[in-house]
């Protein structure tokens, strides 16, 4: 019975890292797709993230199943329950991405905007944070969830930066489409900075699974 059930925590494993993997590929589509304005990758966006949201399900099952058949305690439950939690976090994250695609065909049908070089920088960071949150529940790393979530504060600042500059430019700006370019960016913006806090909250589950403490984690 053991056994069994080691190989149903690592087949769960499994699942979060290709998952993990699936989101990382649907962010980068994402902002490829920003970067060119081609409403082609945005449009496959949307179907990626289909994929990430059928494995959600399916891996979520397999918890409840591993919970009902098993019973797990303590530190097994804290494995399956850390999942579950992951999950959640890594569908929310592909929905990020699929917000990203969203604005792409309202962008590329306003005049030619250049895009803010920290979009690009959050976007870098928050892929990262992604990568190395999943070798950090690969490995059971809790020093490398920890390095993950300090990291969130630099992505905050970015959006910050992000924010302030373009309130300034639609302040300015007297043309409709030019604010409401500005606009679309802001949002880009915003799916960025909330992609990192995910990545962060993938980070402190780990903390969880391995230490059974429950808090946040971040540089303050």
């Amino acid at each position: 019975m053991r056994e069994q059930f080691e190989r149903q925590l690592n087949e769960l494993r499994s699942d979060i890292l290709h998952m993990g993997k699936l989101v990382e590929e649907e962010l980068l589509l994402a902002l490829k797709a920003l970067d060119t304005l081609d409403k082609a990758l945005a449009a496959q966006v949307y179907e990626a993230d289909e994929e990430v949201n059928r494995l959600r399900f399916i891996t979520e099952e397999k918890c409840f199943t591993i919970i009902v058949t098993q019973q797990p305690a303590a530190r097994d439950l804290r494995a399956v329950v850390s999942v579950m939690n992951m999950i959640v976090d890594l569908e929310r994250m592909g929905d990020q991405a699929k917000g990203i695609a969203k604005v792409i065909p309202r962008l590329s049908e306003r005049e030619e905007r250049t895009l803010p070089p920290e979009l690009g920088q959050m976007g870098e960071m928050v892929i990262n944070m992604l990568r190395q949150s999943m070798v950090a529940y690969q490995n059971d790393s809790v020093g490398l969830a920890r390095f993950v979530a300090a990291q969130d504060d630099e992505v905050d600042d970015l959006f910050s930066r992000v924010f302030g500059n373009l309130m300034q430019q639609m302040a300015q700006d007297s043309e409709p489409d030019q604010i409401k370019s500005s606009y679309e960016m802001l949002r880009v913006a915003r799916e960025l900075e909330r992609f990192g806090d995910l990545a962060t909250n993938i980070a402190e589950r780990v903390v969880y699974r391995v230490t059974g403490q429950i808090q946040e984690i971040n540089s303050d």
